[in-house]
């Protein structure tokens, strides 16, 4: 989703969201990708999980 459908869906301040975003981003819990049909904005994806590997 962008910055605007995430303040849209959530109610919350865009302000908010954009610290949510970066705090997100420093725990490498979300990616960023380049949105190709409208390059002003950027689309964050959550980061797949890790799958455990059996010892």
């Amino acid at each position: 989703m962008t910055h605007k459908e995430l303040v849209s869906r959530s109610n919350l301040a865009p302000r908010t969201v954009r610290y949510a975003l970066k705090k997100l981003k420093e725990h490498h819990l979300i990616i960023e990708k380049f949105n190709f049909k409208d390059a002003r904005q950027i689309i964050y994806l959550s980061r797949p999980a890790a799958v455990a590997v059996p010892a």
